[in-house]
């Protein structure tokens, strides 16, 4: 990811921002040789469900507990929408 100051950027702000949104790489703002600005293009690529996913499980793992059977039906709670019998 390329990085750079915050007086270099001041200085060419615009040819910055162009080129983030040519290239839909980030930039890396820095104070004093440390990072603290992220530039990103707005309409990100898309990545793969299979990439979220994994993510997703990656941060969630040993942080959610199922109650019960996750692949229980649950028919029984949603009310006929034409009556008053549940669907079964």
């Amino acid at each position: 990811m390329p990085t750079v100051s915050k007086s270099a950027l001041k200085a060419r702000m615009l040819e910055y921002f162009r080129q983030v949104e040519e290239s839909g790489e980030p930039l890396v703002v820095t104070d004093h040789g440390r990072p603290v600005l992220r530039v990103v293009p707005m309409a990100e690529v898309k990545r793969p469900a299979e990439e979220v996913l994994a993510e997703f499980r990656a941060r969630t793992a040993g942080k959610l507990r199922f109650i019960g059977d996750p692949d229980e039906p649950t028919t029984a709670e949603w009310a006929d929408p034409w009556g008053e019998q549940p669907l079964a």
